[in-house]
């Protein structure tokens, strides 16, 4: 596959951005031929991403607006509730403990998901970085990725500690304990970080267009390969993929269970459907299928209940799957 090369203005190559192609894409989604399984609740904006918070069992679902972003709450015993961010929100991670941390330019934003009230982080001297992405490590470090290809690991009052610039673009961030993964689409790779953050420790090509990343409790770092048409999983210590499995029509959205024995959740956005794979006999093996909403480009996953939701890109709401695993 050819590689477009972006031209950069050092002579030197080390400084010169790296070698990118046309970055992978989610399906622009039919109109859903089939009701989605589950219920569906209403959305008012279309969602960016969700995470899914054991603490308070309730699914946050950010949506973005013209200048700012909406957070909506979703609770299963109540009705939804909606918080209006300040600014533009483009990444969201958890810790599963109540709170849950949203990138913005200049920082990220700490939401308290039981009281809806929200707190500002600025990362010293990043006033002007695009933060794209954001991950927080099992020691509680957040880490956030920016749209000029940086990786920053921060203090919790938003010191910097570590500063790579080695990326095209860092599109996600996940980590397995303190081991930090970065996707970055233009370059269709995945590479580990060392616990300092400051040097990568190893990279791989993730197959003809990666987009989106998640992890599970076995370990592992899930990733769709949209324009390969495949789920591609990977061991992180060290970086390996340990199994790389066809997934049709456009794969996207996708989840991991913290469950170690628990499925694989991946979307494909071309047909609204989502499926969840077995990974524990070292192929993947499907388990389940589902109807979807329109256009399924977030998934995030409850393990106490069993309940996958589903968060529509167009609009359609978000899909509530309960017993989505089943007793396999």
């Amino acid at each position: 596959m050819a590689l477009v090369v972006i031209a950069g203005c050092s002579s030197n190559p080390v400084d010169a951005p790296p070698p990118t192609i046309t970055p992978a894409r989610a399906a622009d989604s039919p109109a859903a031929a089939e009701a989605p399984a589950g219920t569906v609740l209403p959305l008012a904006q279309p969602g960016q991403a969700a995470v899914f918070d054991d603490a308070t069992a309730r699914l946050v679902v950010l949506s973005s607006g013209a200048d700012r972003s909406t957070v909506t709450l979703i609770d299963a015993a109540a009705a939804p509730t909606s918080v209006e961010l300040e600014s533009e929100a483009t990444a969201v991670a958890g810790d599963g403990d109540g709170t849950a941390y949203l990138a913005t330019r200049g920082g990220y934003l700490r939401l308290d998901i039981d009281t809806g009230a929200v707190t500002r982080v600025d990362v010293d001297g990043q006033q002007d970085v695009e933060f794209t992405a954001i991950t927080r490590r099992a020691d509680g470090r957040i880490v956030l990725g920016s749209a000029d290809g940086a990786v920053v690991t921060t203090s919790p009052d938003g010191g910097v500690e570590a500063r790579l610039k080695m990326f095209a673009r860092v599109d996600a961030l996940v980590a397995q304990d303190d081991i930090v993964v970065v996707l970055d689409r233009g370059q269709t790779s995945v590479t580990t970080l060392n616990p300092d953050g400051t040097n990568s420790e190893h990279a791989l090509r993730a197959g003809d267009g990666a987009t989106t990343m998640a992890t599970d409790g076995a370990g592992r770092v899930l990733v769709a390969d949209t324009r390969g048409d495949e789920l591609l999983v990977y061991g992180v210590r060290p970086l390996i993929l340990r199994q790389r499995y066809p997934v049709p029509d456009a794969p996207y959205g996708i989840a991991g269970s913290q469950n170690p024995q628990g499925l694989a959740w991946v979307a494909q956005t071309a047909s609204n459907t989502v499926v969840g794979y077995d990974l524990a006999t070292g192929i993947p093996v499907e388990k389940v299928r589902y109807p979807t909403v329109q256009q399924p480009n977030s998934l995030a996953y409850a393990d106490t209940t069993d309940t996958l939701y589903v968060v529509s890109g167009s609009g359609a709401g978000v899909q509530v799957i309960t017993g989505a695993g089943g007793a396999g």
